[in-house]
């Protein structure tokens, strides 16, 4: 006996849009679940997962800056899953463009004028665009699986960001600790509401790059051309629309956004380098985008949901004891409920059975 997927005819809308809602309702059963096989009070590790997180105005404060990295990556996925293009690789993109960003007040730090912060932004989304563009020209020169080189160029962002920060770029003022010097004022990502909290403007970025995006898929015929290629690519090329073309701008636009929310998570929530400056955005954005449907807009819900798993992670870590092991599995536990969810929709499982044995004997005697 075998499981096969056979493609439904037609897709049911009414659980189309309840998808992501029952994949978190299946979560939520899921880890309960998880916390009591860890000897665990499910209630209170829900509880501290979504409920303390919000009780205080600064966590509000912390939960718009976890957010904004994996809305503006995601955002950027969007682009890249639609066009039927599977960027693996932002985690490194984000790296990238805290590094371009990050050349101005390391390296020269005697600069300091109100220009710094608006250089260092357009640098780390063309940091991440460029890193992006690697994947892109391997697939289209060489037809190499975008999967397994966005991903393999991960390890190489981590492990180059290790080394500037350990070496060339190390703080000579700090201790032999491996972090770079401190960004000095000029090349600070300002607070919104300084009084109340320590959120920053990326956060004003990942909303606003959210409605550009969402315009520009759903209002121009850009939008349109990344939908078409990414649903019937030979319809696009009747169409006269380039697969290539697509590929370089699916991932530039994906690298960029991703760049800009490195270089925001490093200017304004961290302030300098350090070796590891991302707890797995670049991942987890995966899990947003699906989780938003792959709207920009759903992706600003999807985000913040996300980022209440990383407090809540971090509370439950405090307050109960779990590993920080247990807040990844729970989030991979939210993916592999909107995927399945997703697959449900669009396939039906069909169980074949073997065929008799004297019917395979006659088979093979005829």
């Amino acid at each position: 006996m075998r499981i096969e997927l056979v493609k439904r005819p037609q897709q049911s809308k009414l659980f189309s849009a309840l998808s992501p809602f029952i994949a978190l309702v299946l979560t939520l059963v899921a880890g309960a679940i998880m916390f009591s096989m860890l000897g665990k009070s499910p209630l209170d590790a829900l509880y501290y997962y979504f409920v303390d997180p919000l009780r205080e105005v600064w966590s509000l404060h912390e939960l718009a800056i976890k957010a904004a990295p994996l809305i503006l990556i995601a955002v950027g996925l969007s682009v890249c899953f639609l066009s039927n293009n599977w960027n693996i690789g932002a985690e490194g993109q984000f790296i990238a463009g805290a590094l371009a960003g990050s050349i101005l007040p390391v390296m020269y730090p005697d600069f300091q004028s109100w220009v710094v912060l608006p250089l260092m932004l357009i640098m780390g989304m063309m940091g991440g665009a460029a890193y992006a563009a690697v994947p892109a020209l391997l697939k289209t020169r060489f037809n190499t699986n975008e999967i397994l080189t966005s991903l393999m160029l991960v390890y190489v962002a981590q492990l180059f960001l290790d080394w500037v920060v350990r070496g060339p770029w190390r703080n000579p003022a700090g201790m032999n600790f491996p972090e770079t010097r401190d960004f000095h004022q000029y090349a600070i990502l300002p607070e919104i509401w300084s009084a109340s909290g320590r959120a920053h403007w990326g956060f004003v970025f990942a909303l606003v790059a959210a409605v550009i995006v969402w315009f520009m898929l759903t209002r121009t015929l850009r939008g349109f051309e990344v939908k078409v290629l990414g649903q019937s690519p030979r319809a696009g090329r009747f169409a006269g629309f380039s697969s290539s073309q697509m590929v370089f701008f699916a991932f530039i636009v994906s690298g960029a956004l991703a760049g800009l929310a490195g270089i925001s998570e490093v200017s304004g929530a961290i302030g300098q380098l350090r070796p590891t400056i991302s707890p797995g955005y670049g991942f987890t954005a995966i899990i947003v985008a699906f989780l938003g449907r792959l709207n920009p807009l759903g992706i600003i819900a999807a985000g913040l949901i996300l980022a209440l798993s990383y407090l809540g992670g971090e509370a439950a870590q405090i307050s109960i004891g779990v590993s920080d092991k247990v807040v990844r599995a729970f989030q991979g536990l939210l993916l592999f409920f909107v995927l399945g969810a997703d697959t449900l929709i669009h396939y039906r499982i069909r169980f074949v059975g073997s065929p008799p044995r004297n019917a395979e004997v006659s088979h093979g005697n005829a």
